[in-house]
């Protein structure tokens, strides 16, 4: 460890600036002296929870026999090329796929409840629990996994958990079949009754995550002066830059580099969007790239530098929304999402409905990417992150809650082996499943989740 003046600088350090905050990264001038390191062995768990809706083509039961979600093979040695796992093959030793599982609290339970599987599903996803059928105030579902994890690991952050969305969550009051639209609007519950909004926005997110002004209008003042945040903490780096050996010059410059890079990538969207041109999405605000590629990842690149500083330990992540018409021409098929989604069967249609999961999941690569080139201590951030990545609905087509996709990435601090392809008998829970991740993730004490029955053995 080189810091030059002896003193170890605390692990919480912030530099601010006229309503500026900034977190900083984890550098060896944080560890104690003669500790090294491996003082770092111990560092916190993250997690992410992501929510791509609507099912799979491989839920459907021709799709399943291609093998169009999961591969044929179990255990270790699997192929993931006719999957739509296909793009995650270069972390397969970070992926633990559970195949089959089901999420019976998201079916209908009284005749009343049939056709409001598009309004009840997402709340299912992190709580495992049946929402109670209402467009009242008198919401009812489950506390979710991702608020479990952040209440006892979340509270020495400065935010203790964030929730994001790719597309428009903003409804209120009820949607359909007797649903308020809360439940398809979040996959977030701090209580049965307390849903979390999403943040669809990345400048939104970009200002909470470094407390860019202290007010709305406090950050409109600074854009309009054409600043970066961190044009307003250049004095306080310079100071601290002084006490930094040559490692944590460099860790610094580069992860104030991706800050402000971030910064100029969300602007450049904004000058775009009121740039008078026609949208693709003209109800979207203007830090909402048209491009869902490009949203996706401006999304991503928040979670990594968030972890990388410990703003946050906790994100979820919802990817789409029911019912959305959506077209994604990088995939290949130009249908949207939802028809798309209803194949009838057919099987040029399940396999055009396979290749947009094959697009979906070909987003999380650059994240996997990110969190593995960013070192905290001897270790890099993918070997600290379980990443859940799920949908609660199995076969579109039919709208049932039958062999859900599922999957796992990340290291989470040993909690995981990683390179490994599990099936669940007929009839499991899902929430088997999470409450065993839960137990990963260091929540030893919980004993049940939803609906579950038990624990499901992640051992090959």
């Amino acid at each position: 460890m080189q810091y030059l003046t002896g003193a170890t600088i605390p692990r919480r350090t912030f530099l601010r600036g006229l309503g500026a905050t900034v977190s900083l990264p984890f550098l060896d001038a944080m560890v104690p002296a003669g500790r090294g390191l491996g003082a770092a062995a111990d560092g916190p768990t993250r997690m992410v929870a992501i929510e791509m809706v609507h099912g799979a083509a491989g839920s459907n039961a021709w799709g399943r026999t291609k093998n169009y979600w999961s591969p044929a093979q179990t255990g270790r040695d699997f192929d993931l090329s006719p999957s739509a796992l296909s793009p995650l093959d270069p972390f397969r030793k970070y992926l633990t796929i559970v195949s089959d599982t089901d999420i019976e609290p998201a079916e209908a339970t009284k005749p009343k409840e049939i056709g409001g599987d598009h309004f009840r599903s997402s709340a299912t996803f992190l709580t495992q629990s049946h929402p109670r059928q209402t467009e009242g105030s008198d919401i009812f579902v489950g506390e979710s996994l991702d608020q479990m994890f952040a209440k006892r690991f979340g509270q020495e952050t400065p935010i203790p958990s964030m929730q994001l969305c790719i597309e428009n969550v903003d409804q209120s009051g009820g949607c359909a079949y007797g649903y308020a639209c809360v439940y398809t609007d979040t996959i977030s519950w701090a209580s049965p009754t307390d849903p979390l909004p999403m943040v669809r926005d990345p400048r939104v997110a970009f200002d909470q995550l470094f407390g860019a002004g202290g007010s709305p209008g406090e950050r409109a003042s600074r854009r309009q002066v054409n600043k970066s945040i961190l044009d307003f903490i250049t004095g306080r780096v310079s100071q601290l830059k002084r006490q930094l050996g040559p490692a944590d010059l460099i860790r610094l410059d580069r992860y104030l580099e991706h800050v402000r890079e971030l910064e100029r990538r969300i602007e450049r969207v904004e000058v775009q969007n009121r740039s008078g041109e026609g949208r693709e999405l003209p109800e979207a605000p203007a830090g909402v790239p048209d491009s869902f590629q490009e949203h996706v990842q401006l999304m991503f690149d928040l979670q990594a530098l968030a972890f990388a500083s410990d703003v946050t330990r906790v994100f979820s992540f919802k990817m789409g929304r029911d019912s959305s018409a959506r077209v994604f021409p990088g995939s290949g098929v130009n249908k949207p999402f939802h028809p798309a989604s209803h194949h009838g069967g057919n099987e040029k249609n399940i396999t055009d409905f396979a290749e947009i999961n094959r697009y979906h999941v070909g987003m999380l690569p650059y994240f996997l990417e990110r969190l593995e080139s960013t070192m905290e201590g001897d270790t890099h951030l993918l070997d600290r992150t379980m990443i859940i990545y799920g949908s609660p609905m199995g076969d579109p087509n039919v709208h049932n809650h039958k062999r859900c996709p599922l999957f796992v990435a990340g290291g989470a601090n040993g909690g995981l082996e990683g390179n490994l392809h599990l099936r669940a008998d007929p009839g499991t829970p899902m929430a088997n499943v999470m409450l065993s991740l839960a137990h990963r993730l260091g929540l030893d004490d919980m004993e049940r989740l939803g609906n579950s029955t038990g624990d499901f053995s992640l051992a090959p």
